[in-house]
């Protein structure tokens, strides 16, 4: 298959080329899989509380957020391939340095690698779609990627427990993650096209400064950041915060709630696949609000009924419009600076987990000092408010009028 384009930026590219890209994606995921899954596990392996144990997620969101505004500058004077594939590392030795952690202490700096890695690994992605295909290529691309990472939670998660109930939560890392890392570093290597170093010679201090300022003074770059970030932190309200309202206001079983995962990942995946195709006839801007939008709502309206099997349908349409926002807002934000993608996709990952990290403080506030209706109303509305920022301040440089 033969992606080139008559652009000048774009080059030919492999029949394993989107295969690689996504199959890296899938590869940041499992560590976080099993993370979630097996807290508990962790926790008394290390002799520590559960709650304790739960910092490794905010840990390693920090170091995300700080190593992607990094990425900012590396993306600049370094290959996106290179810087890809240096990810993937960090993700394998993440998950051999947990394997082989001797302590709580351990774990955390171990895991706080995989935050690192999944800082390189996603903006780099995206943006070397942005550079290798085509336009009209590239929302399907987009939306292939982010659905690989949500299929990371479909199948991840039934197979790390069924590994962690015959050898514990350690072997699950050398039976899972650690292979999952390697294929993915494999695919890359070989189904990734390398590119000239001619532009790294001419890079200087200015270059990295008209980079950071073509992205932040950039009033609709600048709104698409603000927008993921509300956007992505109203989804925690189902990605977090969902599965423990289920067992506790409708006691459903641990099963049961396993089985709650898998179908929101499933409908994520699909969310997000579907927008992928939708976003060359609708437009990106287009199809960001109104996902956005409707996942605000459904994320509100969850939470406040009293029937199990009418509040799990909504959670999962949350779910569902929350993929079709996420693949068609990351569609618009990687058009938004076509000169420095690297830089801007880097921001936008910061932006991510910055969203996360709010959602997550936010959500767990509201649930400490209220209850879940409140918690499903304040982040909901956030996702409502990140419509109405996508719908005002940014524009779609494929439709614009």
């Amino acid at each position: 298959m033969d992606c080139s384009s008559p652009k000048k930026e774009k080059g030919s590219v492999g029949k394993l080329f989107l295969s690689s890209l996504a199959m890296s994606n899938f590869a940041t995921g499992p560590l976080g899989v099993l993370i979630g899954l097996l807290l508990i596990d962790i926790a008394l392996t290390f002799e520590v509380s559960v709650g304790v144990a739960g910092q490794i997620n905010t840990i390693s969101y920090v170091v995300s957020v700080i190593f992607a505004l990094f990425m900012g500058i590396l993306s600049v004077r370094f290959k996106h391939k290179s810087l890809l594939i240096i990810g993937l590392l960090c993700v394998g030795s993440s998950a051999l340095g947990c394997f082989l952690a001797s302590s709580f202490n351990l774990m955390l700096i171990f895991y706080s690698l995989s935050g690192v890695g999944t800082a390189m690994v996603f903006p780099m992605a995206i943006t070397l779609v942005g550079k290798h295909l085509p336009l009209e290529r590239r929302g399907n691309a987009v939306g292939w990627i982010i659905a690989a990472g949500s299929l990371s939670y479909v199948i991840g998660a039934p197979v790390i427990s069924f590994i962690a109930n015959i050898g514990g939560w350690r072997l699950s890392l050398l039976g899972l993650v650690i292979p999952v890392s390697l294929v993915g570093l494999f695919l890359a290597l070989i189904g990734l096209p390398s590119t000239s170093r001619k532009q790294q010679l001419t890079i200087n201090k200015s270059t990295y400064l008209r980079s950071f300022k073509g992205v932040l003074l950039n009033i609709s770059a600048t709104a698409c950041l603000v927008g993921n970030v509300l956007r992505t932190a109203s989804f925690v309200a189902v990605v977090l915060y969902g599965i423990s309202f289920f067992r506790q206001r409708f006691l459903v079983s641990t099963d049961f709630a396993s089985i709650i995962i898998i179908g929101a990942a499933l409908c994520y995946t699909l969310g997000s696949l579907v927008a992928g195709r939708l976003v060359n006839r609708f437009g990106r801007k287009s199809l960001t609000v109104l996902t956005a939008l409707l996942a605000g709502i459904f994320i509100v309206s969850f939470v406040y009924l009293s029937d199990l099997w009418l509040s799990l349908a909504l959670n999962f349409l949350a779910t569902w419009f929350s993929g079709m926002a996420s693949s068609a807002a990351n569609s618009l934000t990687l058009e938004q600076v076509p000169k420095s993608r690297g830089t801007m996709m880097s921001i936008n990952s910061a932006a991510l987990s910055l969203g996360n990290a709010i959602g997550s403080a936010l959500g767990g506030l509201a649930l400490v000092l209220f209850n879940y209706e409140a918690m499903g109303s304040a982040l909901g509305a956030m996702g409502i408010v990140a419509a109405i920022i996508f719908y005002l301040l940014t524009v779609d440089q494929l439709h614009k009028s």
